[in-house]
C-alpha cells in the first residue's frame, strides 16, 4: 500500500535529504561558474577542447546515441566528418565555460600539450582493452608523478573530472543541433 505524507514544510524536508542520506551526499554536482563570461575564458575553453581533441569525443557520443534508422546514423556521422574540429570547439566552449574555470582550462591545456598529456589523450581515444593480472599494479611514469604533485594540476584535474558529465551532456546537445540542421 502506498501513501504520501504531506507536511507544511515538505519542501524543506526534501532539501535536507541530500545532507542526511550518505548516498545522496556521495555524488557532488559540478559547481557552476557565476558572473560574466569573458572572451578570454571562452578562448581558454576552446583551446582546452582542442588539446583534448574533443571532436573524437563527439564521435563517441554519436556512436552511443540511438537513432531510428541506420541511414540517420550515417547522416550524423557524415555531418561530423565534414565539420572542422575548430567549429565543434567554437560551438561547445560557451556552454562549457559555466563548468570549467579559466584557470583549469589553461592548466589542463598546458598538461595536454606535454608529451605525457599527448599520450594520455592518445590512449583515451585509441587504446584497446588491456588485461591486468590480479595483484599487478600499473607503473606510473616519472613525468606523471611530477605532474600529480603540482597543486594547480591536482585542482584542475579534479575540476575537469567533476565536469566530465557536463561535457558529455553538452556534446549530446550539440550533436542534436547538428543532426537537426538543414544543410
Amino acid at each position: 500500500m502506498k501513501f504520501v505524507v504531506q507536511t507544511a514544510f515538505g519542501l524543506s524536508l526534501l532539501a535536507a535529504v541530500p545532507a542526511a542520506v550518505p548516498a545522496f551526499a556521495a555524488s557532488p554536482a559540478p559547481t557552476m561558474q557565476t558572473g560574466a563570461i569573458s572572451p578570454a575564458h571562452v578562448k581558454a575553453v576552446q583551446d582546452l577542447l582542442g588539446a583534448m581533441q574533443f571532436e573524437f569525443a563527439m564521435r563517441g557520443v554519436a556512436a552511443r546515441t540511438r537513432y531510428p534508422s541506420e541511414a540517420q546514423r550515417q547522416a550524423v556521422f557524415a555531418r561530423l566528418d565534414k565539420m572542422p574540429p575548430a567549429e565543434i570547439h567554437r560551438r561547445l566552449a560557451p556552454a562549457l565555460t559555466r563548468f570549467v574555470s579559466a584557470d583549469t582550462a589553461i592548466e589542463m591545456t598546458r598538461f595536454y600539450g606535454t608529451s605525457y598529456g599527448k599520450k594520455v589523450i592518445h590512449s583515451k581515444y585509441n587504446s584497446s582493452a588491456q588485461i591486468m593480472m590480479p595483484g599487478a599494479r600499473a607503473t606510473v611514469p616519472p613525468e606523471e608523478k611530477k605532474e600529480r604533485k603540482r597543486a594547480a594540476y591536482v585542482t584542475a584535474s579534479k575540476e575537469l573530472a567533476d565536469a566530465e558529465p557536463m561535457f558529455q551532456r553538452e556534446a549530446f546537445k550539440l550533436l542534436q543541433a547538428i543532426s537537426n540542421e538543414k544543410r
